[in-house]
């Protein structure tokens, strides 16, 4: 009988440890499931100094785009990419001011704009300025990088191709926060106009939507702290390899004196 009551009271404690860890684990606890919300329309990553670009005009007479693909001056381009058609393309830097110098047509502002919004202010310029009738214009983000770290299950740096990335989608890339991962408070750290701005967000609400960090933008750091089980058992490994190591010195140290002393 006493047998039983232990191994009663050993399950009804793992049974309620078990529902707290999930308790914690869990993403947007207070969602309702089938109510629909209004997603914002925002979240697009725009062009920031010092983004790299490939920009390419095309039009039904390729003859004349030429002019507006060929390099403008070196100080405007900082790589070169090869285009599916095997055509090499410019790989154009914005510069710290947010302009991006483009041949023929001369720099444009573009710090601010999405991939979209730039494509058709290029457009526009070209048709003002009587070049090409019918241009359409292709601009792709050469090289846009996150970076994921702390307690998840493959922290590094992450390439993103798509226009929106959210907290979740960066997260997936690096498989998804461990069991330790604090998931009240992850912090988001980005840079705006020189500034450096740190966000907490709480994947566990579904205000989490409402930040402004829930859509991520490149160079951003996501990091995920341990919990306090995590913590202490770091601290307790770290404290015991310290003590071992003393212990070891000491030990060394005795050998040597006992040696010289015979």
């Amino acid at each position: 009988m006493k047998r039983f009551r232990l191994s009663f009271l050993l399950l009804t404690v793992l049974l309620l440890a078990s529902c707290a860890t999930e308790k914690r684990i869990w993403y947007m606890q207070d969602a309702r499931p089938y109510t629909p919300e209004q997603i914002l329309q925002q979240g697009q990553i725009r062009i920031q100094p010092f983004d790299r670009l490939t920009i390419v005009v095309n039009s039904k007479d390729p003859e004349l785009a030429v002019p507006f693909n060929a390099a403008t001056s070196l100080s405007a381009l900082t790589g070169l990419s090869t285009y599916s058609s095997g055509q090499t393309l410019q790989i154009r830097t914005v510069d710290e001011q947010g302009m991006l110098d483009m041949p023929v047509i001369g720099p444009i502002k573009c710090a601010g704009l999405t991939r979209s919004e730039l494509a058709h202010r290029i457009a526009d310029k070209i048709v003002e300025g009587g070049y090409i009738n019918d241009p359409t214009v292709n601009i792709q983000f050469a090289d846009m990088n996150i970076s994921v770290t702390g307690e998840v299950a493959r922290p590094g740096r992450y390439a993103i191709t798509s226009d929106k990335v959210t907290i979740f989608d960066a997260l997936a890339m690096a498989g998804d926060m461990t069991v330790y991962g604090v998931r009240d408070e992850v912090a988001v750290m980005r840079e705006v106009d020189g500034v450096r701005h740190i966000e907490y967000l709480n994947l566990l609400s579904k205000e989490i939507f409402d930040s402004p960090a829930f859509y991520i933008r490149q160079n951003d750091i996501i990091y995920v702290k341990p919990n306090r089980y995590k913590a202490q058992s770091a601290e307790i490994s770290q404290n015991r390899s310290f003590y071992i190591s003393i212990v070891s010195t000491l030990i060394s140290v005795a050998t040597l004196i006992v040696t010289i002393t015979k």
